[in-house]
């Protein structure tokens, strides 16, 4: 029982950082952290891709729609699935890094998350045909092993101010487009994700089905929608500016 402690106690040294997930807080406090951006555009990201089976729905909407979008892979999904990894450039999109795998990071490893993180790199790096900039860890736990992994790799760490909580299973497109307008302001940064390959099988269907109506209520509030790379954020590898911003909340338009 008492061995148990000092494992514990580690752990949340290393997982300290991860507090900075909690969305309030990091709005106040870190907002460059949080994708807090110009107050006229909403970035708008989506997670765990690229899916053969979901991800290319996305992209069909996202065309129809004139929207382009950061989307952050996991480094085994661009390797089993290079050719969609690069459709998505083609296509017009950011491509970003959000990890290896999608492992919980309950017992860190800084080492183990260096090389991880560095396979990623190259996978999306190929697949971009440039070096990637932008990295969101798994659920948005930050732990220091993997901020300073970041940093090396030369990765800017962009969580989000706004999710859709479309990986539960009672999510439906209403739903995910409610609980996206709820948090959302100008110069924020929606969080969806293309793919169930974390979630519950066949969640992705909410997050596609609330895609329009996210676009339009954006729209209709009179803010852009697009990628991190046009969202303020100091766009480049030398920005790394905490841009602080807010803006008129999003009504959900019937």
């Amino acid at each position: 029982m008492y061995a148990v402690a000092p494992v514990l106690a580690a752990a949340l040294a290393h997982v300290g950082p991860a507090a900075t997930w909690l969305p309030g807080l990091r709005r106040r406090r870190f907002p460059g952290l949080a994708g807090q951006g110009s107050p006229g555009h909403v970035a708008l990201t989506f997670d765990d891709g690229p899916d053969p089976a979901s991800t290319p729905h996305f992209l069909d909407v996202l065309d129809g729609l004139g929207v382009r979008a950061t989307f952050f892979v996991l480094g085994e999904n661009a390797a089993r699935h290079p050719a969609l990894a690069r459709e998505l450039v083609r296509r017009g999109h950011e491509i970003a890094v959000h990890g290896w795998a999608h492992d919980r990071p309950w017992r860190p490893s800084p080492t183990r998350d260096t090389r991880d993180l560095e396979r990623a790199v190259q996978v999306v790096g190929e697949a971009a045909d440039r070096a990637p900039y932008w990295y969101r860890p798994p659920y948005g736990i930050l732990t220091s092993g993997r901020w300073a992994a970041a940093r090396r790799a030369g990765l800017r760490t962009v969580l989000w101010t706004a999710w859709g909580k479309d990986w539960r299973q009672d999510a439906t497109p209403a739903s995910v487009r409610a609980t996206v307008a709820a948090d959302l302001r100008g110069g924020g940064t929606v969080l969806l994700h293309d793919t169930d390959h974390a979630s519950t099988p066949g969640s992705w269907r909410a997050a596609l089905g609330a895609l329009p109506g996210i676009v339009r209520d954006c729209r209709g509030a009179g803010l852009a929608v697009g990628p991190l790379g046009e969202h303020g954020l100091g766009g480049g590898r030398a920005g790394d500016a905490s841009v602080s911003a807010t803006g008129a909340g999003i009504a959900v338009a019937s």
